[in-house]
């Protein structure tokens, strides 16, 4: 595993203290009386506040990963630890999921769509209205609260998604392919929204894509995973100035990044 962890001055959290810890972690599925190693051998730290874009080809167990992760699935070896010593960490509360389709209920206005989790965690309703507001307008949906889903774009309704997973101010936010939906475009617009809103909660997320560039321009870090069964191929900072606009991607560092990773992958 390569890293330039002691290089960056401008890290943050405690490397000593991560916030995730993985070591070794395999997982294995069974059916029919057949083995399927959906990932293996899988070791990162991830320190609070960092954006960690996971990057691989189709099947390397990404998505798996992040079920991990999320507490929807155990891991069969290796250690997979969550929370601080300073800070306990509990999946149901603190963690906040994004998928690839907005999954925005149709009968529900998309107010009552980003409140539902706090709905169900059984959290105030009068504080949980006014933090929902408050995300609809970081993330640009003021005025929209009362509309439905089918009236919204597809990248509006990433948004308020987005809104919906922070709304329980959850600690970890996973995200599994939000943007592959949209057109290129409406993608291209996503990822400048996701740097702000990353950069304005200070939330830890990690974000699973299949695009070598959308894992450069979003990551604090990067871990290339290879083809099935997930083997980390690397897992480095991605050290570009923040805010980051979209002239960055015309840059040599940049380019730096996605070679290594196009290597990495055996795409060169």
């Amino acid at each position: 595993m390569m890293s330039a962890l002691a290089s960056d001055p401008t890290r943050t959290g405690n490397e000593a203290d991560p916030m995730i810890r993985l070591r070794n972690v395999r997982k294995v599925y069974r059916t029919g009386g057949h083995e399927f190693v959906a990932v293996s051998d899988v070791t990162m730290d991830i320190a609070e506040g960092d954006m960690v874009s996971l990057v691989g080809p189709s099947g390397c167990g990404k998505s798996t990963l992040l079920r991990i992760l999320a507490g929807l699935h155990d891991a069969d070896d290796g250690e997979v630890r969550i929370g601080t010593s300073a800070s306990t960490f509990t999946p149901g509360r603190d963690v906040g999921m994004v998928f690839q389709q907005a999954l925005l209920l149709k009968w529900r206005t998309i107010l009552e769509n980003v409140i539902l989790p706090a709905e169900i965690l059984g959290l105030p309703n009068r504080e949980a209205k006014e933090r929902a507001r408050d995300l609809l307008n970081m993330v640009g949906l003021q005025g929209f609260e009362n509309k439905y889903p089918y009236e919204l774009s597809g990248g509006m309704q990433q948004r308020a998604s987005i809104a919906r997973a922070l709304v329980h101010d959850p600690k970890l936010i996973l995200m599994d392919e939000p943007f592959g939906a949209l057109d290129a475009l409406t993608r291209e617009k996503m990822n400048l929204e996701m740097l702000r809103i990353w950069q304005r909660s200070s939330k830890t997320i990690i974000f699973v894509t299949h695009s070598i560039q959308e894992a450069v321009f979003l990551g604090s870090r990067c871990a290339v995973l290879t083809a099935g069964p997930a083997r980390m191929a690397d897992y480095f900072d991605i050290v570009l100035p923040l805010p980051r606009t979209l002239e960055v991607k015309t840059t040599e560092q940049f380019g730096t990044y996605t070679k290594r990773i196009y290597h990495l992958l055996g795409m060169d």
